[in-house]
């Protein structure tokens, strides 16, 4: 199956000091499925998705080189718009950074941002990305509590309501259920099913089974090198490059 990419990276090296953390990276991300960077620790999983939104920006003494297109504009041109770039990009990190406001304000605190004020409007906003999460029916009476009183589980799917919020292109998510319970990682996979036909996800993962029963397509990386990337199917039961084949087995790690 064919897809369009509106995300092109082309021969992109990252350095944090002498470090070379990612390698002439060359490929396109699909459009509107799942995507799972795997790979072992310290391979470049999260440069290369931190790359997509620069945040990679914010470390000290890194240097960059090549293109990351976004909808056909380089996103390290020095005239790029970096507040543009990261409102197309709902990011989900390992753990939930809920802000420390209310429930309500955490998911409307986005659209404030950009101009929208009226409590109508917002409330709208906040129950539809809500309801999305999959998380309204349990927080629809406590809105305006803190976000910090609910559980781990729902304050990973409050992040993700509030990163919807802003309406992105696309979802980032770096081992988004690392932290999680079985049921609250259940929950956040069965969103990103849902959420596959409306956005391009780009998932980090060190979990091999995770990234079989939830990805469309698979990007391998190995101490920095991009060594394959393929339907999962292909990467999974018929891949082309020998590491790729010792990783899946677990002979490298």
């Amino acid at each position: 199956m064919e897809s369009t990419s509106h995300i092109t990276v082309q021969n992109l090296n990252v350095y944090y000091g002498d470090n070379h953390a990612l390698k002439d990276i060359t490929i396109n991300i699909p459009d509107k499925q799942i995507t799972a960077i795997i790979g072992p620790s310290g391979c470049g999983k999260t440069t290369l998705l931190r790359a997509f939104n620069r945040l990679i920006d914010t470390v000290d003494g890194v240097r960059i080189t090549g293109k990351v297109l976004v909808d056909g504009e380089d996103i390290f041109d020095p005239r790029a718009d970096v507040t543009m770039v990261r409102k197309k990009m709902g990011l989900l990190s390992q753990r939930p950074y809920p802000l420390p406001m209310s429930i309500f304000d955490n998911v409307a605190y986005g659209p404030k941002i950009h101009g929208i004020r009226k409590k109508k409007v917002l409330e709208e906003i906040v129950e539809h990305h809500l309801k999305m999460a999959s998380l309204w029916e349990e927080v629809r009476d406590r809105l305006h509590e803190p976000a910090s009183r609910l559980s781990i589980g729902q304050q990973q799917r409050l992040c993700l309501a509030r990163g919807l919020a802003v309406e992105p292109e696309f979802i980032l998510a770096d081992e988004p259920t690392s932290a999680l319970d079985p049921k609250s990682s259940l929950y956040i996979e069965n969103r990103f099913r849902e959420l596959r036909s409306q956005f391009s996800i780009i998932l980090v993962t060190h979990i091999l089974r995770q990234a079989r029963r939830l990805a469309d397509y698979i990007v391998f990386l190995y101490l920095g090198e991009l060594i394959e990337h393929g339907p999962v199917n292909e990467i999974f039961e018929n891949p082309r490059e020998e590491r790729t084949r010792e990783y899946i087995r677990g002979v490298i790690s």
